[in-house]
């Protein structure tokens, strides 16, 4: 709907007035006020504090007349300025450790976070909050744990389950297909090549299948794809880091956990100082910044082959670099 289009055919009509008998304006004689979905009503009652569905009537055809003297564009008369045009969000932040990043974060997005319970309280007791005062659910568990995080393939259509209350939830599996954005930073290196797949293809199947919705993050990596030989020291779990390259990252996320073409994989290397760390004959450090955004695609079937649940040793997932 263009600018141009809306001029041509709405300039001409003049502002209405609102009709006593029926509580609408004759703006709404093409489009009815009874035409507002009781979902698009609820949302701006919820917001302007109404809840009386006369009153809320009234506020509604006042702003609507208001709003058509400033421009008599279409979507004024026919109401669809009251459509709630996004989908409920909700973002998942894995390995969130002190929840520093769900607290930078709009009140009004769905959150919810996994970590050790006791990094969690810890972040309570940093921020001086409570749960009262930042009721941002959380859930801990062990992502390898199908009890708590199954692996199911990808969806390629919506889920026909509905979108769960956050604050009743506790394990991860009832929000498979329904989490729009999905945050694992510094969680990936620390386990080996396989388990990094089935983390990643366990956390696949909770991404919800609308173009857009992300899983991003960043780890550890190298340009070429191998432990990290540079650092001469294990891992936080005492074991030799595994990296990812971009190339191997992509290839990874488009084609093992999701279907080839079905996601676009953006990953770069930036080199960083480890003063924490002693490099071997001069090793540098590196970290990669990614982000795997899923398609418009048709619907696909995914070899249920491709999720054999792998025994892994049961270590939930902790934010350490």
């Amino acid at each position: 709907m263009t600018t141009v289009d809306m001029k041509t055919q709405d300039s001409t009509e003049a502002p209405p007035e609102l009709s006593g008998k029926s509580g609408d304006s004759q703006l709404g004689a093409s489009f009815a006020y009874t035409s507002i979905t009781d979902e698009d009503l609820a949302f701006v009652g919820s917001i302007a504090g109404i809840q009386d569905a006369e009153a809320l009537k009234k506020h509604i055809l006042t702003v609507q007349e208001e709003a058509y003297a400033v421009h008599p564009y279409p979507c004024i008369r026919r109401f669809t300025f009251l459509r709630v045009k996004l989908s409920p969000s909700i973002l998942l932040d894995v390995g969130c450790c002190f929840g520093n990043d769900a607290c930078n974060l709009p009140r009004t997005l769905g959150r919810i976070s996994q970590s050790p319970i006791e990094l969690w309280d810890l972040g309570h007791k940093l921020f001086l909050s409570t749960k009262e005062t930042f009721p941002v659910p959380f859930i801990a568990g062990d992502a390898f744990n199908p009890a708590h995080l199954e692996a199911v393939p990808p969806f390629y259509s919506p889920p026909e389950t509905p979108v769960p209350t956050l604050s009743t939830l506790t394990s991860l599996n009832p929000l498979r297909g329904h989490v729009s954005a999905i945050h694992i930073s510094a969680v990936f290196h620390l386990f080996d090549e396989e388990q990094q797949l089935q983390l990643a293809r366990n956390l696949a199947g909770l991404l919800s299948p609308e173009p857009g919705s992300i899983i991003f993050g960043l780890q550890s990596s190298r340009p070429e794809k191998g432990f990290r030989v540079e650092a001469g020291v294990p891992n936080s779990h005492g074991k030799p880091m595994f990296c990812h390259n971009p190339e191997s990252w992509t290839e990874m996320w488009d084609g093992q956990v999701f279907a080839k073409g079905t996601v676009k994989v953006d990953a770069i290397l930036k080199e960083m100082e480890r003063n924490d760390l002693q490099p071997v004959n001069g090793g540098r450090f590196w970290v990669m910044i990614w982000c795997v955004t899923r398609l418009c695609i048709t619907s696909l079937t995914w070899p249920a082959s491709a999720y054999r649940l792998f025994i892994l040793s049961s270590v939930a997932p902790t934010r350490m670099v």
